[in-house]
């Protein structure tokens, strides 16, 4: 059995990640913040489908806490599934922030950095010992890094981060036969940054080549694949899953 785990699982693109993974027969370990009853659930849309799947707590800005974190995917492992490794790890969990660039505190700034890529540096690091030769990584980045939007730009500038960051994982655990790509959604119709309302969600229908905005299961879609048998020879890339946004 094939265990990943995805962070940022309760809902949005994680939760449909977690389900879409599930129904190609991965088993999984999603992770929630806050969110508990969201988490549980995705967790029993998953088993009532005749899957597995275990929900933990996380808070990937807080680095103090990934060694038990750890701990806890190695019991989950043993205990639902027997197994001891990881063949995938999805660093989804994320939100944003619409500020001007002149008005972000100092304390805005480092909450993004500590979500967007401190956290997804360091928790890969914590998990790498258990993920199985031939595993795979996938962070989640952002369009916003090849188009400039106003008001996101501590978000991109992190986002832009982690894409650098996803081809360093690539070269340094090529060795080991692990592949670590990046997905890039355009505008999704999340709850990040609070949602889209009409007018905006017109417009951003209107900036994108097939004419709608996307949904997490498109997405989540492309995601399962990169970790799947079909995505075994895409490495060190960078997906952007955005209808042909801004083209």
């Amino acid at each position: 059995m094939s265990v990943i785990v995805i962070t940022g699982g309760s809902r949005g693109i994680g939760a449909s990640t977690a389900e879409q993974c599930a129904r190609r027969g991965m088993g999984v370990i999603l992770t929630y913040k806050s969110e508990a009853e969201s988490a549980d659930a995705v967790v029993q849309r998953i088993q009532a489908s005749g899957g597995k799947a275990v929900a933990l707590e996380l808070d990937v800005a807080d680095v103090s806490r990934f060694d038990s974190f750890r701990q806890a995917v190695v019991l989950a492992l043993q205990a639902t599934w027997g197994v001891k490794t990881l063949a995938g790890l999805v660093n989804n969990a994320g939100y944003g922030l619409f500020n001007p660039l002149e008005s972000v505190t100092e304390a805005q700034f480092d909450g993004l950095l500590n979500v967007h890529l401190k956290g997804p540096f360091f928790l890969t690091q914590t998990l790498l010992p258990l993920m199985e030769e031939g595993a795979c990584i996938v962070n989640l980045t952002s369009a916003t890094t090849r188009v400039a939007t106003a008001g996101v730009a501590p978000y991109a500038a992190f986002k832009g981060g982690l894409d650098v960051l996803t081809r360093y994982m690539a070269k340094e655990f090529g060795p080991r036969r692990i592949r670590a790509n990046a997905v890039s959604p355009g505008a999704i119709r999340t709850e990040l940054g609070g949602g889209l309302n009409d007018e905006f969600e017109a417009l951003l229908a209107s900036q994108t080549a097939l004419g709608r905005v996307g949904e997490p299961e498109d997405v989540a879609r492309v995601i399962a694949m990169l970790l799947s048998e079909e995505g075994r020879w895409i490495n060190a890339q960078t997906i952007e899953v955005a209808g042909g946004y801004n083209i």
